[in-house]
């Protein structure tokens, strides 16, 4: 009975610690995707404008070039 008992309590410890990892690691991942949006965003920005100045250039060439 007693090995049982510690056996079980073993297991309750490692299931405790993976939690704790698994924890840990789905905040790096929420930082990092937080992160990547923010980069995606900055991106998409600079998409937007660089297409707003091919435009702009467009519009100024001649009709027959």
């Amino acid at each position: 009975m007693e090995a049982e008992l510690n056996l079980l309590e073993e297991r309750i410890v490692t299931l405790t610690l993976l939690c704790q990892k698994i924890r840990e690691e789905n905040h790096d991942l929420l930082t990092q995707l937080q992160a990547e949006r923010e980069q995606n965003s900055l991106l998409s920005g600079k998409i937007v404008s660089a297409s707003e100045r091919l435009e702009q250039l467009l519009s100024r060439l001649p009709e027959d070039a």
